[in-house]
């Protein structure tokens, strides 16, 4: 059984984990139209990955004996600067996810919920992989810089995502 806090706090969570689906997916939407089709296919990719880290909040907080009450989810930009910036702000976005996963497990442990701190525990490794995938695509936007033909071949790898399934999300 968790807390009305805990229960409250996971709420939020699974609003702010739609809400990056959402970012993702207008990402996504504008990087299709700029002709970027294997950067969009990367963050259509990662919105399916927050819609199922959504869930499995959503899960969680059920079978712990909680309500989940789903909240409106802000609507994200739709013009970016250059799909570089769209990356510098996916990493921007995995920092501050980042810091809400930690300011969980902190109330987790004040409230001494031992259970909802060991089910966070694969997010806190999740957003560690989240983080250092951005800065990778960052670091190969640096090696290439405005070239075209970089930007052709990092489009065309990044493409090459697929979405994670739901066995892979279990680890």
């Amino acid at each position: 059984m968790i807390s009305s806090a805990m229960e409250k706090a996971l709420n939020d969570q699974i609003n702010k984990e739609l809400y990056s689906a959402y970012y993702y997916y207008a990402m996504a939407a504008y990087l299709d139209v700029e002709g970027f089709e294997g950067m969009a296919n990367f963050m259509k990719a990662q919105a399916m990955e927050e819609t199922a880290h959504a869930q499995k909040f959503y899960d969680y907080v059920n079978e712990q004996g909680g309500r989940v009450i789903l909240e409106a989810i802000d609507k994200p930009p739709a013009e970016y600067d250059s799909p570089k910036h769209i990356f510098e702000l996916g990493l921007e976005h995995e920092k501050f996810v980042t810091s809400r996963i930690h300011s969980l497990v902190s109330l987790a442990l004040d409230e001494k919920d031992y259970a909802t701190k060991q089910f966070l525990d694969w997010f806190v490794k999740e957003q560690v992989e989240e983080e250092a995938t951005m800065d990778n695509i960052l670091n190969k936007f640096k090696m290439i810089g405005s070239g075209g033909h970089g930007l052709y071949m990092l489009d065309a790898k990044l493409g090459e995502r697929k979405p994670a399934s739901s066995e892979s999300d279990e680890d």
